[in-house]
């Protein structure tokens, strides 16, 4: 037995048994409650860096917990495979993406290991395995034959830097969200998936999922961005045209004094061809920033078509203009517009010398300047015909019933949230399985012929797609023809890949289909961990393919997710770390001097889980003598105790009995901490506060060591979760023939936190005059009487009638007295 703590022998011996006893592989069992235990899986840059190392270390003492807890316990493990950088990885070394990512997985892998998380590594899975993308394959055909997959030509957000697609959700202030180039605006031929049809039940959902963060909830309400409206139609003047107009606030249609559309709207495109003003300022607006918050701020432009429309009730006429505000994809590409009562309408007729109409007041009747500052909250009506008078919230429905009646408009639900932009114009990801025939059209790939690989032995010019340059790729033939045809040689958004990659751990291995029937054992996923900056891109995403899959019957379950913890960031100097800022920490260096024991029980113990962490060598140097510390006492323990008697209850003195109280609170304390709270840091306080008291109880006879060996094996039980290595060779060392992890949870004895006396706070009106023990079976009339008697009160209650006794259980006793 090694007296000293060397972190490297014992970290090998743990893992080495984990491996040959194969402690993490499991396997459906109707018998035990299942818990589902993922954290998200990494992109394979090439190393672990800190922020992998806290979130992968909450889940893993997690998992831990729970299968202690008598649960079956599946954690997985696999790799985010494709994306961008390792084209960039590419370029700069020289090498094909696939190979680069595929040694970057090799030795991540090793860290996690070293790092002793119990993965089921017989589940693991990389996205750019063909036998992983096919099954996303044979989805999207069968979604292109439901129609909730489709083509057409859209503005999209281009990144001019990395020539490729961006998705609303992942253009950040105006920027690409990898490369933070500005985006610009281009009009080309995607492919979408309708997650549109499912706005309503994403959003109804989110009330059902208790147990995740109401941030994160917020922030999809806010983005999928439900509202109750009326659809107005306001016909162009001297034409059989429409113009469809939505509005949240039929209230104020009263106050219209124009109307201003998309500069891609057809109405807008129309004009140009015959007015060269409007063509040029619709070419200005092609290359501006469209992101919501530079909408927000950028500088109102516009300019009239010349053309009108005519209110829908008064049969007034008012002015179409186009504006630098409006965008054809959110709405109908087109608003009416009140200055009164909205601020960038305002801003606008000012700018423009436009008519500005109050037609709302405040219902306390405050006297208003609207040529200074619209009103825009609701009231009541005013100059508004039929309709003045009413309150804003009556007028919704007046105004939406007369627009109804004169086939003018009607109520309608419309979404924030628009259909989900699938296709990527760059190589190293999932190709889409459609054929362009020239005869027949756009096919899906016959399902026969899955999956379509993606070539792997490529050189990357730095420019475009390759896939468009390897006519071995694009040229194939028609499955209806048969004959000559061209792939799609764009490639599938990697948000595709990490929507269902959590469902795919659950059948690995079926070849026959994309899960099966142990999906429904396992799902939904019971605890899942990862960080908040995935709320809207990746956790919106996998809930709707979550509903894809249970649509096409291979999952019963509605939410992929039952629980979210999102970790905080990990911060060095205050700010988070990064390359740029030189303000990393290597893991590697963190595992080599310390162990992967001390790095785990430092994360879980600087901060609680969902707040950031601060990076702390102290912090580190602090978990590391904690740990050598809890070795040490462990050890002088069995060399001082070679045999231990059985724990005799009845014979305990009273300071035995006080240490296997602080045992069994400190046991108590944790159960709820790791499993309600999953706050590690206290959990490893109260270790600490243990570990303190063992220390100082000086006891060498035979109940004496049973207590410390008692306080010591909960102990190891306890840490077992956080420090999974040095806890699994003192469990050994104690005597026990099966290894920590598969031991059962301690349970608490309520017996023990009993305790024979209780201290009270002795007050006199209020004021603090004592402290004092009673023996704890006293009833509260009892306390009272032992209060009044204490010779430590007989001075305040001198010549002074006692009018009554306030007893708090365990904690004071007050007498009121005149």
């Amino acid at each position: 037995m090694q007296e000293k703590y060397q972190h490297q022998h014992i970290e090998q011996r743990a893992q080495e048994y984990w491996e040959a006893s194969k402690t993490f592989q499991v396997k459906e069992d109707t018998k035990k409650p299942k818990y589902y235990c993922l954290s998200m899986f990494p992109y394979p840059s090439g190393r672990l860096h800190m922020g992998h190392v806290r979130n992968y270390t909450i889940g893993d003492a997690l998992a831990r917990y729970h299968r202690m807890q008598g649960k079956n316990v599946l954690q997985p493990m696999g790799w985010d495979a494709f994306g961008l950088p390792a084209e960039n990885a590419a370029l700069k070394n020289q090498v094909a993406p696939a190979a680069w990512t595929r040694s970057n997985i090799e030795y991540m892998r090793a860290q996690l290991k070293q790092l002793g998380f119990g993965y089921d590594w017989s589940r693991e899975l990389a996205t750019c395995d063909p036998e992983y993308y096919r099954w996303e394959q044979q989805m999207f055909v069968r979604l292109m034959q439901k129609g909730v997959a489709y083509k057409k030509t859209a503005p999209v957000n281009w990144c001019p830097k990395d020539l490729t697609v961006l998705a609303n959700e992942q253009v950040v202030e105006g920027c690409c969200w990898r490369c933070d180039t500005p985006v610009v605006r281009k009009e080309i031929p995607q492919w979408f998936l309708r997650i549109t049809d499912y706005a309503e039940e994403l959003l109804q959902e989110l009330d059902q999922l208790e147990h995740w963060p109401e941030q994160v909830k917020t922030m999809q309400r806010n983005w999928i961005g439900r509202s109750r409206g009326v659809q107005i139609q306001f016909q162009v003047e001297n034409s059989d045209q429409n113009l469809a107009v939505f509005t949240t606030r039929p209230d104020t249609l009263m106050g219209a004094t124009y109307v201003a559309i998309a500069a891609t709207h057809p109405l807008a495109l129309q004009t140009a061809k015959s007015n060269p003003a409007v063509q040029k300022f619709i070419e200005i607006c092609a290359q501006a920033e469209t992101s919501e918050a530079a909408i927000e701020t950028v500088e109102k432009q516009g300019i009239d078509t010349g053309m009108n429309v005519l209110h829908p009730i008064t049969g007034e006429q008012l002015p179409i203009w186009v504006a630098n505000f409006v965008l054809m994809e959110y709405g109908t590409g087109a608003v009416m517009s009140v200055p009164a009562h909205d601020t960038r309408d305002h801003e606008f007729a000012l700018k423009y010398q436009l008519p500005i109409k109050q037609v709302i007041e405040p219902i306390n009747g405050k006297q208003l300047d609207i040529s200074q500052e619209a009103f825009v909250l609701p009231g009541r009506l005013v100059d508004s015909g039929q309709f003045s008078g009413l309150t804003s919230e009556h007028a919704f429905d007046a105004i939406a019933n007369s627009l109804q009646q004169a086939h003018r408009g009607e109520v309608q639900i419309n979404y924030r949230l628009r259909d989900w932009g699938v296709s990527r114009q760059r190589y190293w990801g999932a190709p889409i399985p459609v054929i362009h025939c020239p005869q027949c059209g756009t096919l899906p790939v016959p399902e026969a012929d899955l999956p379509v690989r993606l070539p792997e032995e490529i050189t990357l010019e730095g420019v475009g797609s390759p896939l468009k340059k390897l006519p071995e790729f694009y040229r194939t033939s028609c499955p209806k023809c048969g004959g000559e045809a061209e792939r799609e040689t764009d490639t599938f958004d990697t948000f595709m890949e990490s929507s269902w990659y959590y469902a795919r751990y659950t059948s690995p291995d079926s070849s026959n289909a994309q899960l099966d029937e142990r999906a429904n054992y396992w799902l939904p996923v019971d605890q899942y961990v990862g960080g908040i900056e995935h709320a809207i891109l990746h956790l919106l995403y996998a809930r709707f393919y979550h509903k894809l899959m249970r649509d096409a019957g291979l999952v019963s379950s509605h939410e992929p997710f039952t629980a979210l913890l999102t970790q905080g960031m990990v911060l060095k100097e205050g700010a988070k770390m990064s390359k740029s800022k030189g303000n990393t920490v290597d893991p590697q260096e963190l595992l080599d001097q310390y162990g992967a024991d001390t790095a785990r029980l430092f994360v879980l113990f600087a901060a609680p889980p969902d707040k950031s962490l601060e990076w702390s060598d102290a912090g580190v140097e602090g978990a590391y003598r904690f740990i050598k510390r809890y070795w040490t006492t462990c050890v002088n323990h069995l060399a001082q105790f070679q045999a231990i008697e059985k724990l005799e209850i009845a014979q305990l003195n009273e300071a035995q009995k006080v240490l296997r109280r602080q045992i069994h609170q400190m046991l108590t304390k944790a159960t709820d901490d790791l499993g309600r709270r999953q706050t590690f840091n206290t959990v490893i306080a109260s270790c600490m506060e243990l570990l303190n008291a063992v220390h100082k109880f000086d006891d060498p006879s035979p109940q004496g060591a049973a207590v410390q060996r008692e306080a010591l094996e909960i102990m190891t039980q306890v840490l077992s979760p956080i420090a999974p290595h040095v806890t699994h060779e003192i469990w050994l060392l104690f005597g026990h023939q099966q290894a920590v992890i598969d031991s059962t949870w301690p349970t608490v004895d309520a017996q023990a936190l009993e305790e024979s006396e209780v201290e009270f706070v002795l007050q006199v009106n209020g004021k603090v005059r004592a402290r004092v023990k009673f023996p704890s079976s006293l009833t509260q009339e009892e306390l009272g009487e032992a209060a009044k008697q204490h010779e430590k009160l007989q001075k305040f209650l001198l010549d002074k009638k006692i009018h009554r006794v306030i007893v708090v259980p365990n904690k004071l006793i007050n007498i009121v007295a005149k």
